[in-house]
Formats: C-alpha cells, structure tokens, sequence
C-alpha cells in the first residue's frame, strides 16, 4: 500500500470516528433534556463539549485503564441506555464500555449488558427540585451560577431562582452583573445566554429568569414574594461564617437550609465526597462546604490514610493570589498580602491542614500547613509531605490513588494525570477538586515518606464541590454509576 493510499485511509477512517461523535454528541443531549441522564467519561463532563473535545477525552481513557475504548464503543454503550426506562441518572460511561469490554462474552449485545448493570437504579426515589439562592455573586457565586444554569436541563435537581446583592438596582448595575457572568478572563465566556431584565430586576440566563435582589441584612428579604419556597440558600459573600450569623438566612420567608462556601465556625465543614454522610440533611440545616485547599487535600488524605496510614506530615499550598491581595502595594491587615500580588510570592497562613483533620479525625494533631500565594489568577498546587505509617513505595502510592480515581467513593473528587508535562494552566476547567500528579510522586529509598503533589482549580473544582453538596442537602442527588 503506497503513501497516498495509506493517507486516504486514515482521512476515511477520522470522517468516520467524528461523524461517530456528532451521533454521540445528539444521544447526551436527548438523554439530558428528555430524561435528565447525564453521561460523563471517566467523570469528564460531557455535555457542551465539541468532537475535538470528545474525541481527547476517549484519548485520555485509552491511557487511563489501558484498553482501547473508541468512539465506536461508546456509541453503542450510550445507544442502550438510551433504548432502555432510567429515571434521573448520572452515569460514567467510560466506565460502563470499560468494564463491556472486559465482560462482553457473559452478555449477548450492549442492551443486556447495560440493563443488567444499570438494574438498581429503579430502586430509587423520586427527585423534588430545589430552589436555590446565591447570597453574593463574587468568583465563586459566579462560577456556580453558570454551571447551575447550565446544567439545569429539565430541572429536577437545583433551580437557581434569584441572586442577592448588595447596593441599587439599575440598569448599569443589571448589565455589568450581566457582563461579569458572560465574560470571564480565566474561565473564557459563559457558553449560553444572559441578559439584563430591568423591568423585574432580574437577569435572564439561558431564557430563564433569575432575580437580582438588593439587601445587606439576611432575615429581612421575603423569598415567597417572588415565588421561591423551602429553597437552599448559597451563602459565598464571607461576610457570614459562624452559625448565629448564618442562621439569619433561616429567618427568611421562603428558606429551609444554608451552605457556606467557606470554613464555617460551629457548623459542620464537609468535603464532599469524605464525610457529607456524617451529617444528616434531615437534621442538619447549616452546612459549610470549607475551602478549596481542604477540598484538595483532604480525597487524597482519605485515600492513602484508609491504605498506608499517616504518621504524620506538612501541607505546602502553591496557591493563585485572590481578591483579598492587593493589585499594588498597599496597606493590608495580614502580613506581607499588602504587597502587589502579581509581581511577588507571598508566605501567608492556611488552616487548611486542621481542616483536613476536621473531615478525617484520625489525622487529628498529625499535619501542619502553611501557603505561598504566587503571580498565577488560578490554578493551585498543594504539596504533601507524608509520614507513612506502613512502607510503599512510588508505584505503590500511584496505583492507590489510581483505584480511587477510578473506584469507590471518591471518584468525583479525584482526578489521575498521566501527563508529563502538566502545569498550572492545564488545570483550569478541571471538576474534579484534586488533581493528582502521578509522574510526580517522590517516595523515600526506605519506602518510609511520601511527597504528593495535588493541582487543584481553586474556582472551578471548587465550585463543583459545592454543587455536590448542596445536592446532596437538597436530596437531589441522582442514581449514580461510577
């Protein structure tokens, strides 16, 4: 076979594979707006992506659990869930074709296979969608607000209904919210629609209306005016962080429950994913989701304290500088922030080390901690110096954290790279809150110490750590296969 006839192959063959994408791309999209069934790969978000994207992401999960999963596979994976009744559903289809491929010979075809394993899910319970209100619309309120209304599909889990702000509503006021929600220098533009509604006092975000309410005092806003009820109330303004504070959103008409999206005092500072089952949403009406340097650290604590032990260790944070810093030299009340974030790297404190030890008890008095806050606008990087308590070595640190990524309950949290050549940037857009750094692992000669390095999206991974959350204190939370 000649050159050309070789190259001629290889055009027919991508035609193929991307037309195969574009029909992967319409079965998302009807299982998502028709039956609110979310098909993720490898817990890679799926919907809005483009082929190029797709296609990357079936290149990572080749990689990732070593077998040649294609487009081909996953179309006929995605087919059949399609054919078959599923209520509410978030299902990992890397996942499924994986383990299709391993088990094929036990089933006639794709139907018999997915409807046995999906087989539990019509055990479970019918979804009451929940109001939801941001308190505040800074990076994080922002964040979330689009990935609520972009994921809002048939909205049976999480509506956003309104925003409060402080200060007047007008018109300029409504078109800059407007404009910061569209636009957004580290995380692109909003991929949908938003404009400003002066006559309601509202923006409207993908044709839906979200009111923009103005108010300084929790307990004196009336939610039922504007038709909210028994709604959750996202409180990311840290102006409120101990309980009595928060509790004041539980004054107001229309509001059942609370989450912080910051380190609270007296209230339960949950990681998704390590201890929310701790805490009952039927008992519990305040909730904290934490920091994003806990959300980070704490899945890849759990995974090797449940294995090898911890003995003891320091938690070094590379963190992106944030609005608390200064943009030139300036008077600060904390040490050294006052100094122009762009230009310096700044020692500065964390609690995020007896954070970690609040979600996971057992390393109570065991961790200290301390960040670096350096001239990136995001994108972070925690270092993890382990003591452990039983030997390994790198291979066997890897492979923990491989089956984690890949198995049980920390699949959403924790993300495993294979990339050589990964930096800050890379990480930006990544959901998964810790990003674990495989070609990086350091273990001592004597198998005794570990150093661990975690990226971690300070904004966006964060931010998806508490939409979990708060699905999880709505009983939103869809039947899952990971």
């Amino acid at each position: 076979m000649g050159f050309l006839d070789v190259y001629e192959q290889e055009l027919s063959f991508q035609t193929d594979r991307r037309k195969a994408t574009v029909e992967f791309i319409k079965i998302i999209s009807d299982l998502w707006y028709d039956k609110s069934i979310e098909l993720v790969l490898f817990r890679n978000q799926l919907i809005d992506r483009s082929v190029s994207e797709i296609l990357s992401l079936h290149e990572y999960a080749v990689e990732f659990v070593k077998k040649p999963i294609s487009i081909f596979d996953t179309v006929e994976i995605a087919q059949a869930i399609k054919s078959i009744d599923l209520p509410p559903a978030k299902l990992d289809i890397g996942k499924l074709t994986y383990e299709y491929l391993l088990e094929d010979d036990k089933y006639d075809d794709t139907l018999a296979f997915v409807t046995d394993k999906l087989k539990n899910a019509k055990n479970v319970n019918d979804i009451t969608p929940k109001d939801v209100i941001l308190f505040g619309f800074g990076r994080i309120g922002r964040l979330v607000a689009r990935e609520l209304m972009t994921r809002t599909g048939k909205g049976s889990q999480l509506r956003l209904r309104a925003i409060v702000t402080r200060g007047n509503i007008d018109e300029t006021i409504l078109e800059k919210r407007a404009s910061l929600l569209q636009h957004d220098s580290v995380h692109g533009d909003f991929n949908g629609t938003v404009s400003a509604d002066l006559e309601n006092k509202a923006l409207i975000i993908n044709g839906t209306t979200v009111y923009i309410i103005s108010s300084n005092v929790p307990e004196d806003i009336d939610y039922t005016q504007y038709g909210i009820k028994d709604a959750l109330v996202i409180d990311n303004t840290g102006a409120f962080r101990d309980e009595e504070n928060l509790r004041r959103h539980l004054q107001s008409n229309g509001v059942s429950k609370v989450l912080l999206t910051a380190p609270g005092i007296g209230v339960p500072n949950i990681v998704h994913g390590v201890n929310h089952n701790d805490y009952d949403p039927d008992k519990v009406d305040i909730f904290s989701a934490a920091s994003c340097t806990t959300n980070a650290i704490t899945p890849i604590l759990k995974a090797i304290e449940d294995t090898v032990g911890v003995v003891n260790g320091h938690i070094e944070t590379i963190h992106a500088y944030t609005n608390d810093q200064n943009l030139v030299d300036n008077m600060h009340k904390k040490y050294r922030r006052g100094r122009a974030a762009a230009l310096n790297m700044v020692i500065t404190e964390t609690g995020a080390g007896n954070a970690a030890a609040k979600a996971l008890p057992s390393l109570v008095g065991k961790l200290t901690s301390n960040a670096i806050r350096v001239p990136v606008p995001n994108g972070s990087l925690a270092i993890l110096n382990l003591k452990l308590n039983n030997k390994s070595s790198k291979e066997g640190i890897n492979t923990i954290m491989k089956e984690h990524a890949m198995e049980g309950v920390l699949v959403e949290q924790i993300k495993y790279s294979l990339n050589n050549e990964l930096v800050s940037s890379d990480i930006v857009g990544s959901s998964a809150p810790a990003i674990f750094d495989s070609k990086a692992t350091i273990v001592t000669e004597n198998g005794e110490n570990a150093i661990l390095y975690v990226w971690y999206d300070n904004e966006y991974g964060y931010s998806h750590q508490v939409i979990r959350l708060a699905k999880y204190i709505a009983k939103v939370r869809r039947y899952t296969y990971y």
